[in-house]
């Protein structure tokens, strides 16, 4: 069995027609034929009902049918993964929500003008999941926010397998209720929530390192930044978000802030031949970058 002759199978099988199929891949009728004979000894089934008209698929033939088809369609993604120079019709990035909303939209449509026949699909999670995506080769390459060494968690650095580029810096922020006092560490918090997103948000995970001085802070995880802004709102709780995103939501009043560092938003992907797609998204996020 060879992916020529599924090929011709297909192609029969879409034609209902041996002669059809013949002239389409400029070969002899007999040639296809005897193809299909030898493809029907081999699986020691028949696949197709003969008459005088046309060729329709037997039961065997449907099934087989699906299997052809993938064994294909897996034959030419293979080809296509060996050859770096050729353009994905899809780029499959993957982003945290902050990025997504304060960063992406004026390169999204950079990449559109310049490269329209490239889609991008985009998936949002925490830097956690979009890296075990990467790794996992679910999505093609992520913006994730570099976790600092001083509060990595044993067994989740996914990083030593992936290649990476700096591109944004991110002012990691406090946010405090409008009635709140200015502050200097957790101690001078005096509300007993903090507000953040899910355990896999490294934003998160560096606010909750600086509260442990305090033993009365505690997380309230929340869904969204929206969220996190009405907890601050509220007046029960602090909220961790990076300036970029802080800058771009209405907050009531005047929101109180206490900058916390600096953070790396990189974009992670595979240690291979670096695909073409992949560049023109590296070379508009660091245009991007350069700009802001």
């Amino acid at each position: 069995m060879d992916f020529t002759t599924l090929e011709i199978f297909l192609l029969v099988a879409e034609r209902t027609s041996v002669t059809r199929a013949a002239a389409e891949i400029g070969r002899a009728p007999s040639n296809v034929t005897n193809r299909i004979r030898a493809l029907e000894e081999e699986l020691g089934a028949c696949l197709f009902n003969r008459d005088a008209k046309k060729m329709t698929l037997t039961r065997e033939g449907r099934v087989f049918r699906s299997y052809a088809s993938r064994l294909v369609a897996l034959a030419d993604e293979a080809r296509n993964a060996l050859k770096p120079t050729a353009m994905p019709d899809i780029l499959r990035l993957g982003s945290m929500e902050s990025t997504a909303a304060s960063r992406l939209p004026p390169v999204l449509q950079t990449i559109n003008r310049a490269h329209p026949s490239l889609a991008l699909r985009l998936t949002m999670g925490s830097t956690e999941e979009l890296t075990r995506a990467v790794v996992a080769e679910e999505i093609d390459c992520a913006l994730i926010a570099r976790l600092p060494g001083d509060i990595a968690i044993p067994g989740s650095d996914f990083l030593k397998e992936l290649d990476s580029d700096p591109i944004y810096r991110e002012d990691v922020l406090i946010v405090l209720p409008a009635s709140h006092p200015p502050i200097k560490t957790a101690l001078d918090v005096r509300v007993n929530w903090l507000a953040a997103l899910e355990p896999g948000c490294t934003y998160r995970r560096v606010a909750e390192q600086w509260a442990r001085s305090s033993t009365t802070i505690a997380t309230k995880e929340v869904s969204s930044y929206h969220a996190i802004l009405a907890s601050v709102a509220a007046g029960d709780a602090i909220g961790v978000v990076p300036r970029s995103v802080f800058e771009l939501m209405d907050w009531p009043g005047a929101a109180q802030i206490h900058s916390l560092s600096e953070i790396q938003t990189l974009l992670v992907y595979r240690k291979e031949a670096p695909s073409p797609a992949i560049d023109i998204l590296r070379r508009a996020l660091l245009a991007d970058a350069r700009v802001h």
